[in-house]
């Protein structure tokens, strides 16, 4: 390795910035001790949020602090700077950067680990920018779990059906994990918050997911996609495939089957799409705005720049010619790992290794003790899956700090009964005091 110093910088927090600077920390030990190299990441965030227990975070089964990674508690050897790299010009070897407070300022590096990851793949529907709101974030989990439970407590105080009935109707827009998931435990906890509402019962609650294909949860299979639908049909879900959301302006929500009707609560999980980051960089990219990569991690055609997870076009080694792998937490966590691996592999003078690993298959949770999983090739059902579900992914969970805490929200669960109270108002704590001081 060159004497000079050598800066790696990593963009974006997430599965693969986290995961990969964790890597490259531990592989380099020795030349970040001698300051030969240093380890910059930058993110919006000072945390990662582990996304598979958002769901459960929403459904108060886990803590939602433990279902998020400080950066700099686990990333002790790099520098974390909290803002977001607004463009990057690879061939100057620079990334321009704009703080929280302040002027953006541009930020030279000789290594370029670029790892945004995805946002929501929006449509132009009329009124979805003002009622909508997604489930990627842990901000967004707890938003949703206490706007359900306000309009609860709304519900119980009013006497107009109609008004009752729009509070009461809650629609999830997308049959992938992220949404099945979000609806079966949102829906699992709100019917159970109605014991404490003597003026309202489950039948009251209306939980609507739409779906424009003709199936949900592809990844399991076609077999236990329909029986997710048969099931959330037996918990009086209307579960309404072959379908789009044409409008939802006001709440007043449009189906492309002809249905119309009046709802408060709209939760979009319709997919994702690569960061438009990516658009900002002179990096080359395929058709789905992606960063085209070589099996090995490197980007296609150009020197000192990795990338990995969603928003990577990476070579699928294990399916046909022209495969990439899918945009999971299972590819995301691995090729981090690899990716980390490579860079320090280059930096000391060999030969990076390919990314190889074959989908091993998908578990989904249905609500508490209630799941779908298949996992080479064995496909399960109901507590054997709701179990593995858990199982697998407290072992994904960053750090044994994490894994810990989770388990004991878990034991705690079975002795005790849910919290189903909503904390809205801590995102206006200044209200009451501001209305006190006119």
């Amino acid at each position: 390795m060159s004497s000079d110093r050598i800066r790696i910088l990593v963009v974006g927090g997430g599965y693969v910035g986290m995961y990969a600077a964790l890597r490259m920390q531990r592989r380099l030990r020795k030349e970040l001790r001698r300051r030969e190299v240093e380890i910059v990441l930058v993110d919006p965030r000072s945390y990662m949020t582990y996304q598979p227990f958002l769901p459960e975070a929403a459904a108060g089964s886990v803590e939602p602090r433990h279902v998020v990674v400080p950066l700099r508690r686990v990333l002790k050897r790099c520098e974390i700077l909290t803002g977001r790299v607004v463009s990057v010009e690879h061939a100057r070897r620079v990334a321009r950067i704009q703080p929280l407070r302040g002027e953006p300022y541009e930020l030279s590096y000789e290594v370029l680990v670029i790892a945004p990851g995805s946002i929501a793949r929006t449509l132009p529907i009329p009124g979805l920018a003002e009622l909508g709101i997604g489930f990627k974030q842990v901000e967004e989990a707890i938003a949703l779990r206490n706007r359900m439970l306000e309009k609860l407590d709304i519900a119980s105080t009013i006497t107009d059906h109609a008004a009752r009935r729009a509070l009461l109707t809650f629609v999830f827009v997308g049959g992938g994990y992220s949404g099945i998931e979000a609806l079966a435990e949102l829906e699992d906890m709100t019917r159970y918050a109605t014991r404490y509402y003597p003026e309202l019962s489950k039948g009251d609650l209306r939980f609507v997911l739409v779906e424009a294909t003709g199936r949900i949860l592809p990844e399991v299979g076609e077999d236990l996609g329909r029986y997710t639908v048969e099931e959330l049909r037996k918990r009086k879900i209307d579960v309404r495939l072959n379908t789009r959301l044409e409008s939802c302006v006001g709440g007043h929500i449009v189906l492309s089957d002809g249905e119309e009707f009046e709802s408060e609560t709209l939760v979009w999980t319709a997919g994702v799409k690569a960061n438009p980051l990516l658009a900002r960089t002179d990096l080359p990219l395929d058709d789905k705005g992606r960063v085209r990569c070589r099996a090995d991690l490197r980007v296609e055609g150009v020197e000192g720049a990795w990338s990995a997870g969603d928003g990577a076009g990476v070579p699928d080694l294990t399916a046909g010619p022209g495969a990439t792998t899918g945009p999971s937490a299972q590819h995301a966590v691995r090729q981090a790992r690899r990716l980390g691996d490579n860079v320090a592999l280059v930096l000391h003078g060999r030969t990076p290794r390919a990314y190889i690993h074959k989908y091993v298959g998908s578990v989904a949770s249905l609500g508490l003790h209630k799941g779908v999983a298949q996992v080479y090739g064995i496909k399960l059902r109901g507590f054997p899956a709701w179990f593995m579900h858990r199982t697998y992914h407290v072992s994904r969970v960053p750090t044994f700090n994490r894994k810990v805490r989770v388990i004991l929200d878990w034991t705690l669960a079975l002795f005790f009964r849910r919290e189903v109270v909503s904390l809205g108002s801590l995102q206006s704590p200044r209200e009451e005091f501001s209305e006190a001081a006119r």
